[in-house]
């Protein structure tokens, strides 16, 4: 079995999850900025962390993000890839703007999203964010896999 301490960190930074989302996700550190926040939200959704997505989420925003939702939803999909397009924040807000590639049954998806981010507290939580619409491709067993890998889906990410 693969160590997570050596395993690059799921968010696609380069640095190992030891080191990158893993403290965050065991409340060792508290993220820094609204990029950190989404890259470890977007780890926690690959290990199935439902808790906590909801405890990053505003105050305000957690009663309609109930964990079994956040948890149904996590343990439907296969996430494979974060890509980051912008970052910034001033004062008490900030925006990150990403997409996020994932599986659901055969459908390769990916939320394109700019998330709005703000301080409660003296931490950074997640408040909502803008999707941007993209349409979901359905992949076949012999279909070449949409990760980019040169494999076929069914060698690839094909449960």
């Amino acid at each position: 079995m693969t160590s997570l301490n050596t395993t690059l960190c799921f968010c696609s930074s380069g640095h190992n999850y030891a080191d990158c989302c893993e403290p965050l996700h065991l409340s060792v550190k508290q993220a820094d900025t609204p990029e950190q926040l989404m890259r470890s939200r977007f780890s926690a959704y690959v290990i199935k962390n439902a808790k906590y997505v909801y405890q990053t989420y505003a105050k305000e925003k957690q009663a309609e993000n109930p964990v079994k939702e956040i948890n149904d939803f996590a343990n439907s999909c296969r996430f494979i890839n974060l890509d980051l397009i912008d970052s910034s924040h001033d004062g008490d807000t900030g925006t990150v703007e990403f997409k996020a590639q994932y599986f659901y049954q055969n459908l390769f998806c990916e939320l394109h999203e700019k998330s709005l981010f703000i301080k409660e507290n003296t931490q950074w939580r997640y408040l909502d964010g803008t999707i941007y619409p993209v349409e979901d491709i359905k992949v076949g067993r012999n279909d070449d896999c949409p990760c980019g890998s040169n494999k076929k889906y069914k060698k690839c990410h094909s449960m």
